[in-house]
């Protein structure tokens, strides 16, 4: 036979005031529309999780997450983005057939979260589209390899603590290439290579007309844009 649960008065109050005061603080905050640039939104994401724990670390990006997420469409390209766009934004993306497809959706306001691969070296044609900016990273712990980045027509900004992406056309091996950038007061991370091109990742904020890229290695070259790291 079928039992019925115990019950647990103390869970299902504890249970209640949880909800009421999400939907009380969701309704709060969604009452104030989109939020501006990406770099705000990762300071103000970054006062919220402010001593936080890994656990509620992880919910809270998660809640500020799907918040954003009504706020501008979400187009998701490749595997990795689609696992780690549902775990940050839910399930409201939009699948994209190709990169350029989310890149052209991007263009018309939406943020498109697309994959890290060398197999489709789509982030080459930012440096043509110098319109479009990576803003984020994901997973974008301090310690977490990117493996999936958003891009937006919103060029980011420095938040004290982030990541800049930069790509050449070297034929330099990768540590020569970080060493050059290191001699220039860079330090650098190699995070792929594809279609001739190479991707790195800067420490820090770095700008596109910064002089210590002005002698870097490869004669087509370019600040693609930058993360915070939380």
């Amino acid at each position: 036979m079928l039992e019925a649960p115990p019950e647990d008065p103390e869970r299902t109050t504890r249970d209640a005031a949880l909800r009421a005061a999400l939907g009380s603080a969701l309704k709060a905050r969604l009452s104030l529309g989109a939020a501006g640039r990406p770099d705000a939104e990762a300071l103000a994401l970054r006062e919220v999780l402010k001593d936080a724990g890994p656990m509620e670390a992880t919910v809270l990006k998660a809640v500020w997450g799907r918040l954003s997420a009504t706020e501008s469409p979400l187009v998701v390209w490749g595997a990795a983005a689609q696992l780690l766009a549902a775990d940050r934004f839910g399930l409201s993306g939009r699948l994209a057939a190709e990169p350029d497809q989310a890149l052209d959706e991007t263009r018309k306001g939406a943020r498109a979260v697309l994959d890290l691969t060398p197999r489709t070296p789509w982030w080459g044609r930012l440096l043509a589209r110098p319109e479009l900016k990576i803003v984020a990273a994901l997973p974008d712990d301090p310690g977490a390899r990117p493996r999936a980045v958003i891009v937006s027509r919103q060029a980011p900004g420095p938040t004290g603590d982030d990541r800049t992406f930069w790509v050449t056309d070297s034929r330099l091996a990768d540590v020569e290439i970080a060493a050059r950038l290191g001699e220039a007061g860079l330090a650098a991370q190699p995070l792929l290579s594809g279609g001739g091109l190479k991707l790195f990742m800067l420490a820090g904020y770095v700008q596109a007309e910064d002089g210590r890229l002005s002698g870097a290695p490869g004669d087509l070259t370019g600040v693609i844009g930058a993360a915070p790291v939380y």
